[in-house]
C-alpha cells in the first residue's frame, strides 16, 4: 500500500486483523460487567439500581430460598448472554483460535 496515510493503513490493514481480537476483548469485558457482584454491592443501596446478580441473591431469605423464582429469574438472566454470543459467535471463535499457537 504504497503512499497511503498512517490512518489508511491502519483502517486497511491493522484494524481488520485486529478485530477478532477486539470482539473477543468486547465479550469478555460485557460478561464481567453484567456479572458484577461484590462492587455494586457496596455501592448500590436501592432495590431499583441494583445489578442482576445482587437482585438474584434477594431471593433468599431468613425463611428459605424460593427456588422457583431464583431458577426463573436466573433463566432471564442468562437469555441476553446468549444471544450476544450467539450473534458474536463467528468472531469470538476467531479470536480463540488466533490466540493459539499451531
Amino acid at each position: 500500500m504504497d503512499g497511503c496515510s498512517y490512518f489508511r493503513i491502519y483502517w486497511n490493514i491493522m484494524l481488520p486483523l485486529a478485530k477478532p481480537a477486539i470482539a473477543t476483548l468486547t465479550i469478555f469485558t460485557f460478561l464481567t460487567s453484567w456479572n458484577e457482584f461484590y462492587e455494586p454491592l457496596i455501592y448500590i443501596n436501592s432495590k431499583e439500581l441494583m445489578t442482576l446478580p445482587l437482585a438474584l441473591a434477594l431471593f433468599t431469605d431468613e425463611v428459605g430460598t424460593k427456588w422457583e423464582l431464583l431458577m426463573s429469574a436466573s433463566v432471564m438472566a442468562t437469555v441476553p448472554l446468549l444471544i450476544i454470543f450467539f450473534f458474536a459467535q463467528k468472531q469470538f471463535i476467531e479470536g480463540v483460535s488466533m490466540t493459539g499457537g499451531k
